[in-house]
């Protein structure tokens, strides 16, 4: 029996996929996440998934970053127009109103990354 276990250990973790980047979690976990962490109030801070939301709005938000800047460097017109990094205006409730703004049937499909660069294109247009 134990021939049979530690083989089949290795396959379990060397087989499993590696966890996504941050970014990648749709907006239906997203907003699922935030409204539990909004739920909890003070005691939120105390959450784990308080660092997993911060992490996925960070990663979006990396990640659009470096997109504008590929497009510049390459001379391509960008996605948006946003002002320098620290002049953007857009909080938790204009991120959260924008995720809500996906249809339910949508929200499963569609990245942190894709709506942070929705959103931006929005309030930033060229």
């Amino acid at each position: 029996m134990r021939r049979l276990i530690v083989p089949l250990a290795c396959l379990l973790v060397l087989g499993a996929p590696a966890s996504a980047a941050p970014g990648d979690m749709s907006v239906a976990t997203f907003l699922a996440k935030a409204e539990k962490l909004k739920a909890k109030g003070l005691t939120a801070m105390f959450s784990s998934d308080l660092k997993v939301v911060k992490r996925e709005a960070e990663g979006a938000g990396d990640h659009y970053r470096a997109r504008i800047a590929a497009d510049r460097k390459a001379g391509r017109t960008p996605h948006s127009c946003p002002p320098p990094k620290g002049k953007a205006s857009i909080n938790a409730d204009t991120m959260l109103a924008h995720l809500r703004s996906y249809p339910a049937s949508r929200r499963g499909s569609v990245t942190m990354k894709t709506a942070f660069a929705d959103l931006m294109k929005k309030e930033y247009p060229c």
